[in-house]
């Protein structure tokens, strides 16, 4: 359908509209009797409470983003006013730039610096933890765990927010329910990277129904789909409007037939209002200031048009006034009786349980707001947590079957490249080499696999954290656990090849020393790995992790002796990690009192205490380089969560 239906009165200037109008009556109604038996075909969620939903108001909203060091700052909403009735399905519109994400952004709290003004939720002030926890926010790309199953997202979202005491029967019964609800259950061994474009946005509506939100934002939910899949996407928001949720969402530019489907629409210019209220009173309010949309004219297309400035900047001023920015509600639905602040705080008392938390909170201010957001305890979101963490590990082919796989060919490489090289004499340098450039794989194959996947991540995790579904320390606690067996594995079947094929020492000390070296060396490199996947993208990191690790490289001894190294450079020798694994290797190898090396001819470093003297490497200084390499790992791993916590707020 091309033209949206609209019923209002009309004036002597509306012939032809009327004539419009009169063509698409037919479809129009066709279409309203369609969505009213796809409604029906849907069973109601029985954990909805029809009588409980959200009233939105927010007054006088300004935004400021700074643009950079002694620029200054920009405003971006410009003291906009609105408001967002309960059980509506509400859509926020606007040309590109117009402040549409930033406006849901601040309305659902995930943004809150450089803002000013105040939302109210049912005629009192918004207090931001209590409404984290019966809202929802789905962000514009799809962000789900790839490897795992619908059921399998579906039940980790279930055991991580429904509380511990929710018995499994009836987390399997809500799981099943949303499912049907939202013709997903044809899908549930099918894993996410394999679902189509509207079953990703469905599963995303999915995951965030579990603990049953009154209200959700979406930002650009029809985004990336094609028509089939938007009317699908936005035919399920309106089912969970009328179920009772107050549903807002961003969306860009709709077509007539997905545009009548919302009930209210709130449009964006430039970071002011220009119009607010029904959809079916977008036409007349547009011709009350003078404006009237064109006879066969989408009236989305044409406010949108209307907003961008192509009919003139005055157009857009007149707009403005007309909706005073957002304080006029005379375009509301006279059916909806919109109360004011105090009718809204009499007709919803403060719960008694609302009231308990305050008093809580009030007697306790060293309480972390944080811890008490999540609906279980931090050991059970471990638990979670490690167990998705288990399947993803299983069937990641990058993080575990190529990881594992690059270590077995690069062992056997270096395996032949110098093989037998430990016990010859004559090849004492060269197995100096092989050291270092051990030192080096594992170095860079945790380090840039961390920074080339950890991103990916970090995106999930800003939203299942903003969602309430974990606390950062359960999330941190269980990346560094998961990883450990792999670890582990990869560093043993590398060891054993490397280590026998170039004949090192067939001692089980030495070889203990050779892989606990290894081992620690694999961890710090990867927690420098968390430290940059955490703060940058995967561009940015590729290009500054190498660029890290060349000082680190420069102050390890190789090449340059820990003895000849400049003293105003000295310094660095000591914040090297490379510097601790390389002399490390070097204890393993040719401490412990070596005996002579096997020698047919003249070798120089036949005696290895010699070769220690010319490197300028003492014998005994093992067990200070595993003390120091653990220092450096408890402390960038401390410091990756510092950055990582840093980020996350950073980005509200």
């Amino acid at each position: 359908m091309e033209v949206l239906m609209h019923e209002a009165s009309k004036g002597p200037d509306e012939n032809e509209n009327s004539t419009c109008c009169s063509v698409y009556q037919e479809q129009s109604i066709k279409k309203d009797e369609e969505i009213e038996m796809e409604r029906n075909k849907n069973p109601q969620l029985s954990l909805n409470k029809k009588d409980d939903y959200m009233d939105i108001t927010f007054e006088n909203i300004t935004y400021n983003v700074s643009l950079g060091f002694r620029k200054g700052t920009k405003e971006i909403l410009h003291g906009i006013n609105g408001r967002l009735p309960g059980k509506q399905l509400i859509a926020i519109m606007g040309p590109s730039g117009a402040g549409k994400s930033t406006l849901l952004d601040i309305l659902s709290g995930y943004r809150i610096t450089g803002v000013q003004g105040t939302v109210y939720v049912n005629g009192r002030i918004r207090d931001l933890n209590s409404f984290r926890r019966c809202s929802a926010y789905i962000t514009q790309d799809d962000r789900l765990q790839p490897l795992l199953t619908v059921t399998e997202n579906m039940k980790v979202a279930a055991d991580l927010k429904l509380g511990t005491d929710t018995p499994v029967e009836q987390k399997k019964k809500i799981i099943d329910e949303i499912l049907t609800t939202l013709s997903l259950n044809g899908n549930l061994k099918t894993k996410a990277e394999r679902l189509s474009g509207g079953q990703k946005k469905r599963l995303s509506i999915a995951l965030e129904l579990v603990n049953n939100p009154t209200v959700m934002f979406l930002d650009e939910p029809t985004t990336g789909l094609d028509s089939s899949s938007c009317m699908q996407v936005v035919n399920l928001l309106k089912l969970l409007a009328s179920q009772g949720k107050t549903i807002v969402c961003t969306i860009h530019q709709p077509s007539a037939s997905l545009f009548q489907l919302f009930d209210q629409v709130y449009v964006l210019s430039d970071g002011e209002c220009l119009y607010q209220g029904a959809v079916h009173q977008l036409v007349p309010y547009l011709e009350s200031v003078k404006l009237p949309c064109p006879m066969y004219h989408n009236p989305a297309d044409y406010v949108i048009e209307l907003a961008c400035g192509e009919y003139g900047e005055d157009k857009v001023e007149s707009m403005i006034c007309g909706t005073q920015n957002g304080k006029s509600l005379q375009w509301f639905d006279k059916s909806l009786n919109l109360l004011d602040l105090r009718a809204l705080r009499a007709a919803f008392p403060e719960k008694e349980d609302r009231k308990n938390e305050k008093s809580i909170l009030a007697s306790n201010p060293k309480k972390k707001s944080e811890e008490s957001l999540q609906a279980t305890s931090q050991l059970h979101q471990l638990k979670v947590l490690l167990g998705r963490g288990m399947i993803k590990v299983k069937r990641d082919p990058t993080l575990t079957h190529l990881r594992i796989i690059v270590n077995i060919c690069t062992g056997l490489m270096l395996g032949s490249l110098f093989i037998k090289a430990g016990n010859d004499g004559k090849r004492v340098i060269d197995n100096y080499n092989l050291l270092f450039g051990i030192l080096m794989h594992h170095m860079m194959t945790t380090m840039m696999l961390t920074i080339l996947t950890f991103p990916t991540e970090m995106s999930i995790l800003q939203k299942e954290h903003f969602n309430r579904w974990y606390s950062l320390k359960a999330f941190y606690i269980s990346v560094n656990i998961i990883d450990i067996p792999v670890s582990i594995l990869c560093c043993t079947i590398f060891s054993f090849i490397v280590y026998f094929m170039s004949a090192q020492p067939a001692d089980v000390t030495r070889f203990s020393m050779f892989f606990t070296i290894s081992l620690l060396v694999s961890f710090v490199a990867q927690s420098f790995g968390l430290m940059i996947g955490a703060v940058f993208n995967v561009v940015n990191g590729t290009f500054l992790g190498p660029t890290i690790s060349v000082p680190m490289m420069m102050f390890a001894g190789f090449g340059v002796t820990l003895r000849d190294m400049p003293s105003f450079l000295k310094w660095g020798t000591y914040v090297s990690y490379l510097r601790y694994g390389l002399e490390g290797y070097i204890n393993a190898i040719y401490g412990l009192n070596r005996k002579t090396l096997a020698c047919k001819d003249y070798c120089h470093y036949k005696y290895p205490r010699k070769f220690l003297s010319e490197i300028a490497m003492r014998d005994d200084q093992f067990w200070n380089d595993v003390i120091a390499l653990i220092v450096i790992l408890f402390i960038t791993r401390f410091s990756a969560y510092v950055l990582l916590r840093w980020k996350l707020m950073a980005s509200r």
